[in-house]
């Protein structure tokens, strides 16, 4: 096994345990309320326990809606991922057509794959970057740097598969070999660093209610119906423009 390997082998287990490590402070995704019937429970119950629920103040977060704010900020460099995904859309389609050898769709292929892999760890890097940049994360900084380090070393691993590839591959199987390392790596990060930005979302509704005074905040996915406005307050666009100012 090479050194880079060895290097992105070993930056994937780091970024693992970070992950894992942020799992503990985070709310699990399964536990979004997926039917109105979850809302309507949990707000009697409060109600009952309060007596005639007077003052019961209620608010939700669509997280999802929430997490765009992330998106937007890396909005210009999505856009060249979106362009290597259309290309390797297009190259299949010229293929099936038999416009292509079998020979020049791999060759083209596995360079596309890599310079997919490096535009969208790009994107990440460049949130990774702006989370660290700014105050409002400096109670991660420090994890976030550890990141930031390690997620260089898998940079360095992902343009060495796009020189790899764009040379023309010797050894497909240590091509194949390493590239499937560099992207499990890159999938670890990804999903750490989403587990930030979600804990800092959840930080800013935590802060929200308590300035504002809610006494429960329930985290839904955009399954509402119909709510009434003076009972169940929606405050995503509240939590969206603050995270945004983070950024």
């Amino acid at each position: 096994m090479s050194r880079s390997v060895l290097y992105v082998a070993g930056l994937a287990l780091v970024l693992a345990v970070g992950a894992l490590v942020l799992q503990f402070v985070l709310t699990p995704a399964g536990a979004d309320s997926s039917r109105i019937a979850d809302l309507e429970e949990q707000i009697e119950e409060l109600q009952g326990q309060q007596g005639t629920g007077e003052g019961l103040r209620v608010a939700y977060l669509d997280a999802e809606e929430a997490f765009s704010v992330f998106l937007e900020a890396t909005a210009d460099l999505r856009e060249r991922a979106n362009e290597k995904m259309q290309e390797a859309a297009d190259l299949q389609n010229e293929y099936a057509a038999a416009t292509i050898s079998r020979d020049d769709y791999q060759q083209r292929a596995r360079e596309l794959q890599a310079e997919l892999l490096d535009a969208q760890l790009t994107i990440d890097i460049q949130a990774l970057d702006k989370m660290i940049a700014s105050d409002d994360f400096s109670d991660i900084r420090s994890k976030l740097e550890e990141w930031r380090e390690t997620a260089q070393l898998l940079a360095n691993e992902v343009n060495n598969l796009v020189s790899m590839a764009k040379m023309g591959v010797v050894d497909a199987t240590e091509y194949e070999s390493r590239y499937a390392t560099a992207e499990n790596a890159f999938q670890q990060f990804d999903t750490g660093l989403t587990q930030a930005a979600t804990l800092k979302i959840v930080q800013v509704a935590q802060q929200i209610a308590i300035e504002d005074g809610y006494d429960m905040v329930l985290r839904v996915k955009n399954v509402l119906v119909y709510r009434n406005p003076a009972a169940l307050i929606d405050i995503t666009d509240e939590v969206k423009s603050r995270v945004a100012g983070y950024l």
